[in-house]
């Protein structure tokens, strides 16, 4: 990547990825505020301010804002994690002015109107019944929760009705004067586009942003358990899993790599085994879920009613096996698929805005791609075996859920399983 990183006087630090061959872009206007940064009564305040940016400034009306973007042919969204907010415009290059204006005028200019408020939340409130009904989505909130109890980090995005329901324009403006200022926010452009003009249109843009105040964010501590979700359905949604890691923690490749081989992809161990050798699913995989002062690992799987009383002490044989023997074809193997999905992401301007600012957020700067691919190749059979005995022995399992739960021993003996 080609990238330069400017800071303006205000703390609003800006970074450029210039791509030449290609004719579109993507901003983004990254916020450091997600879900954790809610204290209990604010559970969802984040993803809501999200969708009210869009409803109308004091120069648009929420038609004008979708209409201004779509008549150029260009593409606006968000989105909400449990550590940042995202606002970007996908365009063609020459209406990189048009999005960016655009970004700034939500993020500085939002009127919350009543009415507005009224009928987002209305949506929001569809979006949670909706996550609700889902077997397959609900469950990730169970895991959450059960592995990060009475905590920031382990309630739901998008909080819920009755929070929902509670929260009024005051809310919604004193939270973002709280958290959407110069120093906590980053933007970043990714493809053909001109440095320097660029940097002085933000800092245009951006003039009036204030400086940011001390923020009190609750760590987030580990401590696993369950929990369960008996329904009438055809299927057990599950997801077990255990600690994982912060994002700058020294076995962050090696817990990547150990995710790789045990569930990601069909010659992935888990697949081998429980749906290739027993047809005990359709769908199963692992994934690494990082913060920046902590993680969890876990491994999601749907399976029937009776079924689920194998299937999950293969899983944990499956685990302990990895943590005594890894081939090195397996390595290679994971280094190929990394390394592919990094090399693949490169070209897309929207995925190289999302890489740049998630690093920004992250560690303040712009990981160069063989920087990191170093660090893959730097990871052998016995870091990921020396992660996965880390990652077993020091740890309580978290157990989530959703579906028919008869055959679904109770957590204490799982828990001895693994």
């Amino acid at each position: 990547m080609n990238c330069d990183v400017t800071t303006l006087d205000n703390g609003l630090r800006i970074v450029t990825d210039i791509i030449p061959h290609v004719e579109t872009v993507t901003v983004g206007v990254w916020t450091d505020v997600g879900s954790r940064h809610e204290r209990p009564e604010q559970n969802g305040l984040s993803h809501m301010l999200e969708h009210m940016a869009f409803k109308g400034t004091e120069k648009r009306n929420s038609r004008d804002i979708a209409e201004v973007v779509e008549n150029v042919g260009g593409y606006l969204n968000a989105y909400t994690s449990r550590e940042h907010t995202t606002y970007y415009a996908r365009l063609l290059k020459d209406d990189l002015t048009l999005g960016l204006n655009v970004l700034a005028d939500i993020l500085q200019n939002s009127v919350f109107e009543t009415k507005e408020l009224e009928r987002e939340r209305g949506v929001i409130i569809q979006e949670i019944g909706q996550s609700n009904d889902t077997p397959d989505d609900i469950v990730f909130d169970h895991f959450q929760n059960a592995a990060y109890p009475d905590q920031s980090v382990g309630r739901p995005i998008l909080g819920t009705t009755d929070l929902v329901n509670s929260f009024n324009r005051n809310a919604l403006a004193e939270y973002m004067s709280d958290h959407y200022k110069a120093e906590q926010m980053v933007v970043v452009a990714s493809g053909n586009i001109d440095h320097d003009s660029f940097i002085d249109q933000v800092a245009q843009e951006f003039s009036e942003l204030g400086h940011a105040r001390e923020v009190q964010v609750e760590n987030a501590t580990y401590h696993g358990g369950v929990q369960q979700d008996n329904r009438d359905l055809e299927q057990v949604n599950l997801l077990v899993g255990f600690e994982g890691v912060a994002f700058d923690d020294p076995d962050f490749y090696a817990a990547q790599t150990m995710s790789m081989i045990l569930g990601g992809g069909m010659s992935s161990r888990l697949f081998q085994e429980i749906r290739e050798k027993r047809g005990l699913v359709y769908s199963i995989y692992s994934f690494m879920q990082s913060y920046v002062d902590g993680g969890s690992f876990a491994i999601h799987a749907g399976t029937g009613e009776t079924q689920v009383a194998e299937l999950i002490p293969v899983v944990a044989e499956e685990m302990q096996k990895l943590s005594q023997s890894v081939s090195m074809a397996e390595i290679m193997r994971a280094r190929a698929q990394m390394k592919a999905g990094l090399m693949m992401s490169l070209e897309s301007t929207t995925s190289r805005m999302e890489q740049l600012g998630r690093q920004m957020m992250i560690f303040g700067r712009p990981i160069p791609h063989a920087e990191i691919m170093e660090k893959i190749k730097q990871v052998d059979d016995v870091s990921v075996m020396r992660y996965m005995d880390r990652m077993l022995s020091g740890n309580k399992l978290s157990l989530a859920a959703v579906g028919p739960l008869s055959h679904l021993e109770d957590y204490d003996k799982v828990a001895t399983w693994f």
